[in-house]
């Protein structure tokens, strides 16, 4: 575990990102709830729908992994209980998933997000891997002097 007090910069900007994400959704959410639905886009509405809930499922995803990461920078969870399945970036069989947005006729707001939450997603990817991949390295000897 580490002894420092303070987060990494790093993730505090990714945390913040995500959280920003979050609160754009949950906007573009409220306002979709107070339009109508229109029966001549049924299947238009049924893959926004699908396409909402796998935004919903990237940004609980990322926000989940940032959470354990903040824990390991505060001490309170060691790098190597991070790394464990249960701690590591879940959903990539479902978040991964790249759409094609504009053909489906997805509003553009919602096209904007799961772009943005899509790239968000892929490079808390790269670090869980990266995390995953230090923990499993030997360890490096100490230089003698």
């Amino acid at each position: 575990m580490t002894n420092s007090p303070t987060p990494v910069a790093f993730f505090d900007r990714t945390y913040d990102e995500a959280m920003v994400l979050i609160r754009e959704a949950r906007e573009y959410f409220a306002e979709r709830q107070r339009q109508p639905a229109s029966p001549s886009r049924a299947a238009v509405e049924l893959v926004t729908s699908c396409e909402s809930m796998r935004l919903t499922a990237r940004l609980t995803q990322i926000i989940a992994w940032l959470l354990v990461q903040k824990a390991v920078h505060a001490g309170e969870l060691s790098r190597d209980d991070a790394t464990k399945p249960e701690h590591r970036l879940g959903g990539r069989s479902v978040c991964e998933i790249e759409g094609p947005w504009s053909e489906l006729g997805l509003p553009q707001r919602l096209q904007t997000l799961l772009e943005r939450s899509l790239s968000l997603y892929h490079r808390i990817g790269r670090l869980d891997d990266l995390a995953a991949d230090m923990a499993r390295a030997p360890a490096i000897p100490a230089a003698r002097h």
